[in-house]
This record gives structure tokens, C-alpha cells and sequence, in this order.
């Protein structure tokens, strides 16, 4: 009997592939991200990362009442800064600690070496630490882990039940109790087009606890066969319907993260180019105060000699202030720009760092218009989800359509026991006394009012779809378009503020010449529009890079190396200039 046993547990667990597998959860995950990948014709798919460590779990952890923290005022201090205070001195303290250049120096914080990035640094710092790149693995290895259990679900299955009873029986006062062990190993399994499939090895050993007769031990086993096969309601394709769906969702999946890929390298590149805008600025308003703070000393040297009028010299002193109070505020914006970037790289607060002043050269495009629409129109990823999302609508239709059809039924078992003239069994089976059973249930639709509404539902939402998925594709089309308005218009643009800033620095060269005989007022302005155009030349230039990425990214032009930094097409240099 064990022999037997132990054989049908060995055909079943070959059969089911259940038993202890050679590959880890883990191994299985990436194998099953990595597939999504190949079938989406990707080339990156993300790693299982650490589990999380769950052994040093608290027992506040599962407190129905966590506690809060809240102490009232009378609790809490605050204290009054002093009025006379170095207000001056403070923020260049904050600037220093911050990474702010001061008078064309970046200071160290606490003793921290800041760490200067560059845009392929960030670019690949964000792919390691970046919480929203992060996430968006996970969202992907999720879906792998979805499709793995539903092709589980789909495969043989070995299942094991062992009951035991304890019964009793009075008849006048005098009891029979029996004992009864039943052990069930079964293996099922789903039919590819409905209804499952199952064989059982059950064995049974009764023993009744008072009879002293002999035989009072019983012991059988039977192999048992059955299956129940749909063939109208719930048969056909609409029975692997959620493998289908899984399989097709892995898919989407791959796609949504490597559009998410793309989507993050341009706007981490675009944080970047901030930061880097900002930066420049704030380089500007310093030569634009210190050429300020010169013209004060000059109309002060002035207004001493009797050569200009005091209201002058007051003139000077307000723009050094007006000045002076701008930079303050462009330094503490930048300060603020820098920790949310150094956030969102997800670098910790003790990791100083600031942007270096390179960036890459990102050439501008020479292309049709009509071309790159069709191009996007063919190759978006995300559009591509939504046109094959309206298959899955479609199916649904067909899968609610199915639902309204009678239910005819076909089931079958077999029983193949031991001889039951034996008290023990054994594994000995008697094909003389086995039994079996088919039949055929009809049931027919007399209320399927449910259905058809859900029917009709699914109609609906098929049109919906249909709708977002014409909505999606004429955006698609408006922001290519746009996308390329963009890079001609920042060109156009920097052209423009080049010249500006050529034309106040002969004006300013011109100034100077005369600078005996201009007021301060005159001086002042000249400043103020060179510093103006500077600051239009350099946004354009931001501009400009943002819009050549933007248009990599509408068109879907875009690849992203595994380490996140950008994959240039052919024709496409990307060699880092200063």
C-alpha cells in the first residue's frame, strides 16, 4: 500500500511540476520580467530588489491604537530672533552650506565635499536611488508576478486532504463509536477551452472502537477520475480569458515602464537644465552687482566733487539694494531647487552636491513634420497600449455575448477501488468492481437579465475606448507637431537674446568711455538690460535643450541605456560639451 502510495505521489508531482523547484521566487520574477521585455521588444527590464527585513518587527506595529504625538502650546518654546541681527551674514552662511556659489566659489557643507554632477551622473544616480524609477519597477515586476500566478492557476495543481472522524452511535444506552482516517491526493487541472480535469488517489481506514468481532479494521483505496466540460456557456476561448488577458497585460506593462524610462530621463534632464539655469542667472545678478556697486562708488566719487546732483548718488545706492535684495531671492530659490533635485534623486540629506557646469550637446533635428507624426503614430508606446487595449474591449463583447447562452454541462467519473470483500485493501485495485458515471446537464436561460445588462455595458465601454484611444492619438499628433514648433522657436529665440546681449555689451563698453559725463540713471538701465538679455540667452539655450528631448520623447525617438543615460539614434551626437 505505501509503495503504491508513494508511486501515484511521484506520477502526480511529475505531472503538476509542484514539488520543490530548483529556481527561486526571485529567478522566476526576473525570468517573467524579462520575457515581458523580449515580447514588448524591449531591451531593459528591472531586477527583483532586497525583501524587505520583517525580523525586527515591534509589537506597536499591530497597536489598534497607535500613539500620536501632539503636545500643546504651553509644551513647545519658540524663540524671538534678535532685530539687530546679521541678517547678511546668515544667508551667505545658508548659501555656502547649500553649495551656492559665493563670489565664484562653492564652499563645503560641514566639511562635506559637495559632489558636482553632471547630467550623466544624474542621469545615472536617478536609475539607482530614484524612488519614482523605483516604483515604476516595481509596478512592472508586480505585473510578471500577476501573469505567474495565473499560469499557475492554469497548470497542473497536487493537492492534499487528510480528514479524520471520530462518530458515535446509541442505540438503548450502548454506544458504537467509529474512527475514520481518509487521505485525498489529488492532481486537477484546467481544460483549455472550459470545465477541469482531476484524479484522485483516496484511501480510507475505519475502525469501529467497541466491536470485538474480527474485521472490525477496514482499509480501501480507489483511483478516481472525473472531469466537467462546458459546451455552450463558458466554453471556448472565454474560458482562458484571464490568461489571455495576463499574458497580453505583462506586455503592456513592459511597454508602460519603458515609456515611463523615457518620460523620466527628459524630465530629470530638465530638472537639470534648471539647475543649471539658475545657476547662470545667479552668475549674472553677481557681475550685475558688482558692476552696480562700481557705479555707486563712481557717482558717489561724483556727487563729492560737486559734479553731480546727490539725488544721483541715491539713485546708485537703491539699485545696489534693489539688487543685492534679488540675488538673496535667487540664491534661496536655488538653494530650494537643489534639495528637491537632490530629493528626488533620492540621495540623503548628509549627500551635498550641486550641478557642473557641462552639459550635452544635443544637435536640433532637420525633419518633415508629416513624417514624424506618422513615425509617432506607429511607434508610441502608450498609444500602443491603447489600440491594443481595444482588442481586449472587443474580446469582452464577444466573452458578454457568450454569457446569455444556456449552460450544457458534460460530466464524468470513474472509480477504480479494491476489492471490498478485503478489510485491507492495499493498493491492490479491482478493475471488476469499479463504477462510473456520465451525464448531461441542461439549464436554460429563463432569466438573464444580468447579462444582457452587462452586455450592454461592455458595448459601451467599447466605444469609450474608442473614443480615448481617437482622443490619444490626435494629442499624440498635436504635441509632435508642437514638439517641433518648440525647438525652431527656442532657436529662433537664442538667436535673438545672443544679439541682445552683443548689442548691450557695446553699449555698455560705450558707457564706460563716457562714464565721466552719463548719469547713474542711464548706467543703471544699460545694466539692467544686459543683465535681462543674459538671462533670455540663457533660458532660450534651456529651452532649447528641453525642446530637442521633448521631441525625441513625442516622436518616440527616445531609447535609455540601462544606465539611464541617453541612447542616441544614428545621426544623433551626443558628445558632453562645457
Amino acid at each position: 500500500m505505501v509503495r503504491g502510495g508513494l508511486l501515484f505521489l511521484a506520477g502526480c508531482l511529475a505531472l503538476s511540476g509542484c514539488g520543490t523547484s530548483p529556481m527561486s521566487v526571485d529567478e522566476q520574477v526576473r525570468r517573467m520580467a524579462a520575457e515581458g521585455a523580449r515580447r514588448a521588444n524591449l531591451t531593459t527590464s528591472p531586477e527583483p530588489g532586497a525583501r524587505a527585513d520583517l525580523s525586527g518587527t515591534r509589537p506597536a506595529q499591530t497597536n489598534t491604537r497607535p500613539q500620536t504625538r501632539n503636545p500643546g502650546p504651553e509644551s513647545l518654546t519658540f524663540t524671538p530672533a534678535a532685530v539687530d541681527r546679521d541678517v547678511t551674514a546668515r544667508l551667505t552662511a545658508i548659501a555656502r552650506a547649500s553649495g551656492v556659489p559665493m563670489d565664484g566659489v562653492v564652499a563645503p557643507a560641514n566639511g562635506t565635499e559637495i559632489r558636482a554632477l553632471t547630467l550623466e551622473d544624474a542621469l545615472r544616480q536617478s536609475q539607482e536611488t530614484g524612488r519614482e524609477i523605483l516604483s515604476a519597477q516595481e509596478a512592472y515586476l508586480l505585473a510578471s508576478i500577476d501573469l505567474l500566478i495565473t499560469r499557475h492557476q492554469w497548470g497542473p495543481r497536487l493537492f492534499n486532504d487528510t480528514t479524520v472522524s471520530v462518530a458515535g452511535q446509541g442505540d438503548d444506552g450502548r454506544f458504537q463509536h467509529t474512527a475514520q482516517l481518509i487521505n485525498r491526493l489529488r492532481v486537477t487541472k484546467r481544460l483549455p477551452f472550459g470545465g477541469s480535469a482531476e484524479a484522485a488517489w483516496v484511501w480510507n481506514a475505519s475502525e469501529n472502537l467497541r466491536e470485538q468481532a474480527s474485521g472490525r479494521y477496514r482499509q480501501s483505496s480507489g483511483l478516481v477520475l472525473s472531469g466537467n466540460i462546458p459546451l455552450l456557456r463558458g466554453a471556448g476561448l472565454i474560458a482562458r480569458e484571464d490568461l489571455i488577458q495576463g499574458e497580453r497585460d505583462l506586455v503592456y506593462a513592459a511597454r508602460e515602464f519603458e515609456r515611463f524610462r523615457r518620460e523620466y530621463l527628459v524630465s530629470i534632464a530638465s530638472d537639470f537644465f534648471e539647475l543649471l539655469n539658475s545657476k547662470a542667472a545667479i552668475a549674472n545678478a553677481e557681475r550685475q552687482l558688482e558692476s552696480l556697486r562700481q557705479n555707486a562708488a563712481r557717482t558717489e566719487a561724483l556727487v563729492a566733487s560737486g559734479r553731480l546732483e546727490g539725488f544721483e548718488r541715491d539713485i546708485a545706492r537703491s539699485e545696489v539694494l534693489s539688487q543685492e535684495a534679488s540675488l538673496a531671492g535667487q540664491r534661496d530659490q536655488y538653494i530650494l531647487q537643489l534639495a528637491r533635485f537632490r530629493v528626488r534623486l533620492g540621495l540623503p540629506e548628509s549627500h551635498a552636491i550641486d550641478v557642473a557646469p557641462t552639459g550635452v550637446n544635443l544637435p536640433e533635428p532637420e525633419a518633415d513634420m508629416d513624417q514624424m507624426v506618422l513615425l509617432a503614430l506607429d511607434l508610441r508606446l502608450d498609444l500602443q497600449n491603447q489600440r491594443d487595449r481595444l482588442d481586449d474591449r472587443r474580446r469582452q463583447v464577444v466573452n458578454a455575448r457568450n454569457q446569455l447562452l444556456p449552460d450544457l454541462n458534460l460530466s464524468a467519473r470513474a472509480t477504480l477501488p479494491t476489492d471490498d470483500d478485503a478489510n485491507v485493501g492495499h493498493l491492490d485495485l479491482s478493475p471488476d468492481d469499479a463504477d462510473y458515471a456520465v451525464e448531461a446537464t441542461l439549464s436554460l436561460p429563463l432569466d438573464r437579465k444580468e447579462e444582457a445588462l452587462r452586455l450592454r455595458a461592455s458595448q459601451i465601454q467599447l466605444q469609450r475606448s474608442l473614443r480615448e484611444y481617437e482622443q490619444a492619438r490626435d494629442e499624440v499628433i498635436v504635441r509632435v507637431r508642437a514638439a517641433l514648433r518648440n525647438i525652431e522657436l527656442a532657436r529662433f529665440q537664442l538667436t535673438l537674446a545672443e544679439k541682445q546681449v552683443e548689442i548691450n555689451e557695446r553699449r555698455k563698453r560705450g558707457q564706460e568711455l563716457q562714464k565721466d559725463t552719463i548719469d547713474a540713471q542711464r548706467i543703471v538701465d544699460t545694466e539692467n538690460s544686459l543683465a535681462a538679455s543674459r538671462n533670455q540667452r540663457d533660458r532660450a539655450q534651456t529651452n532649447l535643450r528641453v525642446a530637442v528631448l521633448e521631441y525625441l520623447l513625442e516622436s518616440d525617438q527616445l531609447r535609455v541605456k540601462r544606465d539611464g543615460t541617453i541612447d542616441p539614434p544614428a545621426g544623433m551626437d551626443t558628445v558632453s560639451t562645457p
